[in-house]
Parts: structure tokens; sequence; C-alpha cells
């Protein structure tokens, strides 16, 4: 948890803050006057709802909270600025083809909600991907039995952890060795720079992007909610 200490533009200070229990978040705001907002980091996106008094329209679409902005009367309310920065990065990487593009999105936690709910706009068809098939999505298991998936689906996009650093030998798995220069692999996670999960889909020719501009541009959108030029 990332936490915002502000008086006015010019003393904000913008430090990490890591929870014991996400319970605790309602007391950890309120108790400090100098508290005007938070980030919040996985695997809280969904779990810290239920503390938030009022939610904006984005958050409540996609049923994931990464920001939280303390109001005037002391109540909390809840942004998702995942899905501005996902949806700019990905328009910056592969517009004018976004329609051109089936998608496979990998993990179904917070994350993967607002890349969802990017992709519903840009009218891309997806299949979420987990571990275990289900009534909403397939399996990595499937992926591996139809190839016509990866024919298909030519974006995948990992919304999942793996790889993240200090576990960088870890991957979603894929079979990787079906990829060509026809997919596009975007992960989420920009530490390290290229996972394991690009490092394979650049061997095989993929066009690869990492989380770092997502990052960026939503943390830029976070700003703007603190800072009342929502």
């Amino acid at each position: 948890m990332d936490k915002f200490r502000a008086e006015n533009i010019k003393e904000a200070i913008y430090e990490n803050f890591e929870l014991v229990e996400i319970s605790d978040i309602r007391e950890l705001i309120l108790s400090d006057p100098e508290i005007k907002g938070l980030n919040v980091t996985i695997p809280y996106k969904q779990s810290v709802m239920k503390y938030i008094d009022v939610m904006d329209s984005t958050a409540k679409r996609v049923g994931a909270v990464n920001v939280i902005k303390k109001l005037e009367n002391g109540k909390l309310k809840g942004y998702n600025s995942d899905y501005y920065g996902f949806r700019i990065s990905l328009e910056n990487w592969v517009s004018p083809h976004l329609r051109d593009f089936g998608a496979l999105v990998l993990g179904t936690g917070g994350a993967a909600k607002a890349v969802i709910a990017v992709l519903e706009d840009c009218n891309i068809d997806f299949l979420k991907v987990s571990r275990s098939p289900g009534k909403e999505n397939i399996s990595y298991f499937d992926i591996r039995q139809n190839s016509l998936l990866l024919g298909t689906h030519k974006l995948i996009i990992n919304t999942t952890p793996l790889g993240m650093y200090p576990r960088i030998n870890e991957m979603p798995n894929l079979p990787y060795e079906k990829l060509n220069e026809d997919h596009y692999l975007y992960d989420l996670i920009y530490n390290p720079e290229k996972t394991l999960f690009l490092q394979q889909g650049e061997l095989k020719g993929a066009k690869i992007k990492n989380g770092s501009e997502m990052l960026i541009l939503q943390a830029e959108r976070s700003w703007q909610i603190w800072n009342n030029k929502e």
C-alpha cells in the first residue's frame, strides 16, 4: 500500500506503507489528517472495496480499486486508474490495429478486471485464462490442447504476478514454442524490465511490452484525482 501525504502540492510526500491486514485501511487514513489518499497494490484491489464509502463509475464497472481519495467530509472514495493506464498504453502500442486482435487475459485478479474492461470498450474479443477451467475462463491446459487459440488470439496479456521480482524465474504455463512474429505479449509487470514471459515471446519474434508505461500513466491519473483534477 502506498500513501500520499500533502498539505499542498509543493509539500507532497509519496511513500510506501505495508499493512498487516487490509481491514486496517480506514484507521490508517482517517487517523492521520496528512494522508490525502492511497494507491492500492495487489492483492488488495478487490478486497479493499468493502472499506470504501463511495466509488466512481470506472471503479464500479471494473470491480476493483487501486486509488483511494479522502474526501473533505472524511469519507473514502475509490477509483481505478489501472483502466486509464492500460488503455492509453495499449492504444499507444498497437493502434490503429486494436480490432484486429483476439486476446488472452492471463489471471483473474483486480488488474485483470481493468484489462477486461478496456478490451470490452475497444471491442476486442478475449478469453480469460486461469490455472483451472471454469464457467467464465479456460485453463492453460486448454491452450496447450487447442493450438487454434493462439492463432485467433494474437494479443496475450499477463496480469498475474508470475515473474515479478524477486520470483523472476516464474512465468505463465503457455506453449511458447507456438508463438511467432504475429503475436503481441504485454506484461503488466515492470520489475524486472523483461520477464521470462516476455523473453520467451521475444525469442519467437513476438512484439513485447512491459508495464512501465502503464505504471506512469496510472500514477499521473492518481495524482490528478488527489489534486482535484479528475
